[in-house]
């Protein structure tokens, strides 16, 4: 008899080169809550309208910034005019909301019939008067989160590459009223003092959509090591997107935003800092520690820091210890949530994930290999593009205690008694940073805690008689 060794490094493999997942054209769900002066219209069919009416659920008390643009037969036909009828539809939108940016969402149909969105926004915005950004974000060429990182590679262009013209009097009048506004209550020593709290550094500019309190929890993590952040693609408004030259460094929150990073290296001539994403308190750890060792500066208070986090969240570490996942891909997170389950105590059966980009998570791969030997645990199987009938066979041959899976999987693997959870609700929840630690830990841990109470309460027998009948 011979021992199975472990693999060493880890093993990648692509099985059927299609997408299992989530639309992309759903980025619109968090993007025009997140930039408050934009304004989206997404370019398909009825499917298409049918999909975000129901991923997005019904605004009853206020009207969303986006809408449909329904191609019809006359336009699949190439019997209208897509210019003429753009048009219309966007000096409707300025009429009605008059926003400062408009997004063109490209679908699947528009990518089909060939419409040169590209081409015609140009023209259109000179017309209205209203910038126009074009994002592909069909299901064709992107997974499910990357609809998020072509509207911010679009963005990526019409970010300011000097600063604004000088001020006028009203401006700076305003400017310094909100300064003051933000200084209320504070001494004069303690205003100069938050200034003198920043070291001497190149300028770095963050990019990823992230809620408002998420952004505010990690500029603070970075201010206390003495890094200003110069700011955040995008902004709240797409008036204020920040400057950026060359030679600024840039650093991505999420994993999904391949495309932005390329954009920004190469056409805007950054320098991007590869390192792990902030999701969990060791991935918030490694991202705080690579901006801190490519500007030269030692980090102070991470250990302390993180040791804190890892003791308050103990009560649900404690539940999945020693206990199995299985990731069937969806969201493009897989290899950053593997790689802090990890670290809690699970072992990674498999990692399923869409599409990868290794240049891009190639510290976040380094850090769930090393953090798989510091726990004693296998390195995982890491499957793109995964089949999911052979992923569902791997499932019931290797009986994981968690599922992470799509929608559309959850509740047949319910069904066979295997507990499944959402991999969309990570996308929206708020995960990053040591302060929503717990977040995800709830989340991961809840399906656990509902079976067990469940079969404590004796309700998992009569589910499975009813099943039966």
């Amino acid at each position: 008899m011979t021992i199975a060794q472990q693999p060493e490094a880890l093993n990648f493999e692509c099985e059927t080169g299609n997408y299992h997942t989530f639309c992309p054209i759903s980025c619109v769900a968090w993007l025009y809550q997140k930039i408050e002066d934009s304004f989206f219209l997404v370019i398909g069919t009825k499917t298409c309208g049918y999909f975000l009416q129901n991923a997005m659920g019904v605004m009853i008390f206020a009207e969303p910034r986006y809408a449909m643009a329904e191609l019809e037969e006359g336009d699949i036909s190439a019997q209208l005019n897509d210019y003429e009828e753009l048009k219309r539809l966007c000096l409707q939108i300025k009429r009605d909301r008059n926003p400062s940016v408009i997004v063109w969402i490209g679908t699947c149909t528009t990518e089909i019939i060939k419409t040169d969105l590209e081409g015609l926004a140009p023209k259109l915005e000179s017309d209205i008067g209203i910038p126009i950004v074009v994002a592909r974000a069909n299901g064709l060429d992107y997974a499910f989160t990357q609809g998020e990182d072509t509207v911010l590679a679009a963005m990526a262009h019409r970010c300011p590459s000097v600063a604004p013209a000088a001020e006028t009097e009203t401006e700076k009048s305003d400017r310094n009223a909100i300064q003051k506004l933000l200084n209320f209550g504070k001494k004069k020593e303690e205003v100069i003092k938050d200034e003198s709290e920043y070291v001497d550094h190149p300028p770095l500019v963050l990019f990823g959509s992230l809620p408002d309190p998420v952004v505010t929890q990690l500029t603070l993590e970075l201010k206390k090591q003495g890094i200003r952040v110069s700011g955040w693609l995008p902004a709240k408004r797409f008036t204020e997107l920040p400057v950026i030259e060359e030679g600024y460094y840039v650093a991505g929150v999420n994993p999904f935003l391949s495309r932005t990073a390329t954009t920004l290296m190469r056409r805007r001539k950054c320098k991007l800092i590869g390192a792990p994403f902030p999701i969990g308190p060791d991935g918030t750890r490694a991202w705080v520690e690579k901006i801190c060792s490519v500007f030269g500066i030692t980090p102070k208070g991470l250990d302390e820091r993180e040791a804190q986090i890892w003791e308050s969240v103990e009560d649900y570490v404690k539940l999945i210890r020693g206990k199995s996942v299985f990731f069937m891909g969806d969201n493009l997170l897989e290899i950053s949530q593997a790689r802090f389950l990890v670290r809690c105590g699970m072992t990674v059966q498999e990692i399923g994930i869409p599409y990868m980009d290794k240049r891009y998570q190639a510290a976040e791969l380094a850090l769930l290999e090393k953090t798989c030997h510091e726990m004693g645990v296998p390195l995982p199987r890491i499957v793109e593009k995964p089949d999911n009938y052979n992923q569902l066979q791997r499932i019931y041959e290797s009986k994981p205690d968690l599922v992470i899976t799509g929608m559309a999987h959850a509740n047949p693997l319910e069904a066979r008694g295997i507990n499944t959870k959402w991999s969309v609700e990570f996308t929206f929840a708020q995960i990053h940073g040591f302060t929503n630690t717990r977040d995800i830990l709830e989340l991961v841990t809840r399906p656990l805690r509902r079976n067990t109470n469940l079969q404590d309460m004796g309700w998992d027998k009569l589910v499975k008689e009813e099943a039966k009948i």
